[in-house]
């Protein structure tokens, strides 16, 4: 695989269906390799983002008004992030209502494109 310069891409894998190109330092689906931003910022910007209420994943266990199983849409709500290219689920998160989306990934690009050379 080659970049627009005719170098090599450097790629490494980050988790299941995200990578970061190394010599273009972005953020990459790993399915159809749609950009996502700059690897020094959060991946999850360059996402399509739906935010789903938790009963619709979670659907009650029991039929009851006062009481069930399922999570409280008013204490926690279900953020799914989704690659624009191809359309599949990077990550998700449970998060309180109101509470921003969480930058839970950072790489030291220099040190990964050291031992990618070595």
């Amino acid at each position: 695989m080659t970049n627009t310069n005719n170098q090599p891409k450097r790629v490494r894998q980050v988790a299941e269906y995200l990578e970061v190109d190394l010599t273009a330092e972005q953020w990459q689906c790993n399915q159809c390799q749609e950009t996502l931003g700059p690897a020094d910022e959060n991946y999850k910007r360059g996402c399509l983002v739906n935010e789903r209420n938790p009963r619709e994943v979670h659907p009650p266990i029991i039929d009851n008004e006062e009481y069930s199983f399922a999570p409280d849409p008013d204490w926690v709500r279900i953020v799914e992030f989704y690659c624009p290219g191809c359309g599949t689920m990077i990550e998700n998160e449970y998060l309180p209502p109101g509470h921003p989306i969480t930058h839970d990934t950072e790489l030291d690009v220099e040190k990964l494109t050291e031992e990618h050379n070595e």
